[in-house]
């Protein structure tokens, strides 16, 4: 009789712990130190936010510039740039590009918060049949309202060095570095590409090279970038086209580049960690290298 009631007993505390628990009113963690900046697209008329994090001691040291990091999907990759920034270069200003926040509700619906990047990040005006309601090809506004909008306003705000601006895109957002670099190749100085190119879209890169013959014309003005670019080694498909991407960027007269090509173990989800990690640590040394010619 008294193991029943010891039983009973145990049942009614636990029965309480566990009603107690699920009526603890919960709160979520934000990440520490990075600021939501609403921003809009003047041009398109379009809604955006920044995620910007700024270094330990920026307010102690008003002399000081720091190089920035944009990165696009800004909701998806904030978190991994965050902590392999925190580790590895210290003294770097982040910005983190995001979706469009005002898109129409049919397309919230259908495809999720992330519909813009779509339709931003495509350099292709091919309609989609699956795919009605996106207008595709929207990369070069996209890019105006980086270059106009999103680099002014960190400029005029922060300390940046207008000398040290990095790109980091992937998968789609990738691709867009790519056109970015392809197009304006001096908006940023460097550029990590991950994951960036699938064999359909190698040829609308190379019908845009195509047409920026004219440069060709004025081979004194030579622009010059550093590129990270990565891929896994499950995404056999990707090394043509990327091998097709490097040879154009080759065979510009106006463009000198340093390519740092990678091929890392896994697919297109699990290499990205550490496509973002190694590209940080490549980033760091130039950032070194930088540095100390500064001082020479």
């Amino acid at each position: 009789m008294k193991t029943t009631k010891l039983l009973l007993l145990l049942c009614v505390i636990s029965f309480n712990i566990v009603f107690a628990q699920e009526n603890i009113e919960k709160s979520y963690l934000e990440l520490p130190k990075i600021a939501v900046i609403p921003i809009k697209d003047t041009k398109a008329d379009r809604q955006y936010e920044l995620y910007v994090k700024l270094p330990e001691g920026y307010s102690e040291n008003n002399d000081i510039q720091y190089p920035v990091i944009y990165y696009t999907d800004a909701m998806w990759h904030v978190e991994i740039i965050s902590s392999a920034t925190e580790y590895i270069i210290e003294d770097v200003i982040l910005v983190g590009i995001s979706w469009q926040k005002d898109i129409a509700e049919d397309l919230m619906q259908q495809y999720g918060a992330h519909a813009s990047r779509f339709t931003d990040y495509s350099f292709w005006k091919k309609a989609n049949p699956n795919h009605p309601k996106l207008k595709f090809g929207q990369a070069e506004n996209h890019l105006a309202f980086i270059s106009n909008d999103v680099i002014q306003y960190v400029d005029n705000n922060y300390r940046t060095d207008p000398d040290s601006r990095t790109y980091f895109g992937y998968s789609l957002s990738g691709a867009f570095g790519a056109y970015i670099l392809l197009t304006q190749p001096d908006t940023f100085d460097n550029y990590i590409l991950g994951s960036p190119l699938s064999k359909g879209l190698v040829p609308y890169l190379s019908e845009i090279n195509t047409k920026l013959g004219a440069f060709e014309s004025n081979k004194n003005n030579t622009s010059n970038a550093n590129v990270f670019i990565a891929y896994g080694t499950l995404e056999k498909e990707k090394t043509e086209s990327t091998d097709d991407f490097i040879n154009l960027l080759d065979n510009r007269t106006d463009l000198s580049v340093s390519i740092q090509k990678k091929v890392i173990e896994g697919d297109h989800q699990t290499a990205f960690p550490m496509i973002a990690v190694q590209s940080i640590a490549w980033l760091a040394n130039l950032l070194k290298e930088k540095g100390e010619n500064n001082k020479n």
